[in-house]
């Protein structure tokens, strides 16, 4: 027993995790605020006179900083130890390499492994009159820090784009107290070379922007060996304007489903309630403070208020007696086979193929993962593990066992990344379905290091992307967001809700959860603190909800609106946690918690090129157009 125990505490290998790290861009000179780093982390709760968490003094948005750590495991895979934690005794030198290809890839029509893709706009270069393809990529070279060594930082800059202006700053690496490596990313700055404007929301010719992603890798000498390193991935995204707030559908999930498929991965025998199953409903109740939609259909006081006890109960409960009732709760939810391009099932959210008029398809809206949806239909069978109150829950990091903490990290950073709709997407798109992008669950397979992509022509199909040394396998610096919108501002400002209004203003949606939709004021929120007002005017504010584009101008045309967001995102706001009413009739009346729009400035300085016609408008643009009315924009 002796010798077993020595042999599993025997660290063979060193581990980077979380396997995939997101940052964010902030246009904040100075400050960070750490991603989430367990699933569950407890709200950060703002009271009148507090400072800002996510904005500095002159409220400009603080990026989000990705924390990576290194795990000595065992022969088996099991962490055994930290070797990035203070006094571990390891030697760690990281390496970092940040690059931007977006303005030298293709630009996105449509994710080409949906059937719709066949009869889509073929998917071409972007700026193919640019020869010098070179000039077009912002790549800041492997940046090395060796840990512990001395108060480091580490600015990550690429060239000049197009050779013209100042050199473009991609992000920072650095550590702290301990050899645990964090890393933020650009400060939001977008431009275009030639001074043009920005006219569509994806394929902006001429311009580039400031987010990228790439390899994390370390060297690792523990008790005088060098240790084998399974490497990471950093992902620099969009802002995050809901950061308390998870999609139905996340990316976590997403890839969870792509590995038990691919059989990398062994999905449970019976689905826990706690982990697999409530977070399902949950999501839809907490999407109430970004989606007025949501906010009726699932939020405090609604039909299915999902996060109360009284429902919590009748969802856990195993009863034969109730399976008609569980099922039924379930045929809610979309199925491809019989629901087809209804808006009606849940989730309220658009999919791939999302067009206006609605495309008579079944990806015009989303649905759960199969991996989720079999899990439903354990739950109505009552075959699940009723662990409520029992599995752990991990707000802190402080509380998660230490062989558990790598998945951890990784699930935490992945659950507040989208999966739905991949038109392109928040952070990553529609790639990370295929296998052949990953090493192992979760993690990123790199392509070896000053590997050379071969040319795919001036029009890639999804049979181009699928072949050898196609953009599926191994991933280069900057690999996984050029599949994104350039620049990333004109995609969130255009990404809206409700734009079937004869249906719904306010539903279905595309990325609530980033980029939220209609939000509850300050002003409203004041109205929702007074005792002194009487009960249906606080009701009244309450149930209000502003359209949280407000800022980049309703009145104005698409055009505008898109440009004023490049030049002043953090004009939007942040939906923060701040507490609910603690009167007695409060108490009965409204959430102990509520979610709030930190500030709504509009935005009245013009930018450069306002009086540009919006012209050569894609389907999505001109839906945004309509949508832009104010009318459309407020519960």
């Amino acid at each position: 027993m002796a010798a077993a125990e020595t042999t599993s505490s025997k660290i063979v290998k060193a581990v980077i995790y979380p396997a995939i790290g997101i940052a964010r861009v902030g246009n904040a000179p100075e400050g960070y605020v750490l991603g989430p780093e367990v699933p569950d982390p407890l709200p950060v709760i703002v009271k009148d006179g507090a400072p800002n968490p996510y904005r500095d003094k002159e409220g400009r948005l603080l990026p989000q900083a990705a924390r990576f750590r290194i795990y000595g495991v065992n022969e088996d895979g099991q962490i055994v130890k930290e070797l990035s934690a203070s006094g571990s005794g390891a030697d760690i030198r990281w390496q970092v390499h940040l690059a931007n290809r977006k303005a030298a890839w293709y630009g996105f029509q449509i994710a080409l492994d949906i059937p719709e893709a066949a009869l889509a706009t073929p998917t071409t270069l972007r700026n193919p009159t640019v020869s010098d393809r070179a000039a077009l990529v912002l790549d800041a070279g492997e940046h090395r820090l060796h840990a512990g060594h001395g108060k480091q930082s580490v600015d990550m800059v690429a060239g000049k784009f197009m050779h013209q202006g100042d050199p473009v700053y991609l992000g920072r690496m650095w550590c702290e107290k301990d050899a645990r490596l964090l890393v933020t990313g650009g400060r939001g700055k977008s431009a275009s070379y030639d001074k043009s404007v920005a006219i569509t929301f994806g394929n902006n010719e001429g311009w580039h922007d400031d987010v990228s992603d790439g390899p994390v890798t370390a060297e690792v000498i523990f008790e005088g060996a060098h240790l084998p390193v399974t490497p990471a991935w950093i992902v620099v995204a969009p802002p995050n304007y809901g950061p308390q707030r998870k999609s139905v559908r996340t990316l976590w999930d997403l890839m969870r489903d792509v590995a038990i498929k691919a059989g990398t991965l062994k999905q449970p025998e019976l689905p826990s309630f706690t982990n697999d199953l409530y977070p399902i409903f949950e999501r839809m109740s907490g999407l109430q403070w970004v989606n007025a939609g949501f906010a009726a259909g699932f939020g405090w006081g609604s039909p299915y208020d999902f996060s109360s006890e009284d429902w919590i109960d009748r969802l856990r409960n195993k009863s034969p007696s109730r399976e008609e009732f569980r099922r039924v709760i379930k045929n809610n939810f979309r199925h491809d086979e019989t629901d087809s391009w209804s808006p009606v099932p849940w989730p309220w959210l658009y999919g791939d193929a999302m067009s206006y008029p609605p495309a008579k398809t079944p990806r015009q809206h989303s649905t759960l993962s199969v991996t989720q949806l079999a899990m439903l239909d354990q739950w109505v069978k009552g075959e699940f593990i009723d662990d409520w109150g029992t599995a752990p829950v991990y707000h802190t990091f402080d509380e998660v066992p230490l062989v558990e903490q790598g998945d951890v990290l990784t699930r935490a950073a992945l659950d507040f990344c989208l999966a739905d709709a991949f038109h392109p997407g928040c952070e990553m798109t529609w790639p990370v379905r295929y296998t052949t992008m990953y090493m192992e669950p979760f993690r990123f397979k790199h392509a070896p290091k000053g590997w050379v992509e071969p040319g795919l022509g001036a029009i890639l199909t999804k049979d181009g992307a699928k072949g050898p040394n196609g953009p599926l396998g191994g991933q280069i610096p900057g690999g996984i967001t050029r599949w994104m919108a350039v620049p990333w501002q004109t995609d969130t400002a255009s990404c809206r809700s409700g734009y079937t209004s004869t249906y719904d203003p306010n539903v279905p949606t595309f990325w609530p959860a980033r980029v939220p939709n209609e939000v509850l004021t300050k002003q409203d929120y004041t109205l929702v603190m007074d005792a002194s007002l009487p009960k249906e005017d606080r009701l009244a504010a309450f149930a209000r909800r502003a359209s949280w584009i407000e800022p980049l101008g309703l009145k104005s045309g698409y055009t505008e609106q898109i440009n004023r967001m490049i030049h002043h995102f953090d004009h939007l706001g942040v939906v923060e946690v701040r507490p609910g009413p603690e009167d007695e009739t409060g108490k009965a009346l409204f959430p102990a918690l509520i979610e709030v729009e930190d500030e709504h400035r509009l935005i009245s300085k013009p930018v450069e090129q306002d009086d540009a016609p919006d012209t050569d408008l894609t389907t999505i643009d001109k839906m945004c157009l309509l949508i832009g009315r104010p009318d459309h924009n407020r519960a």
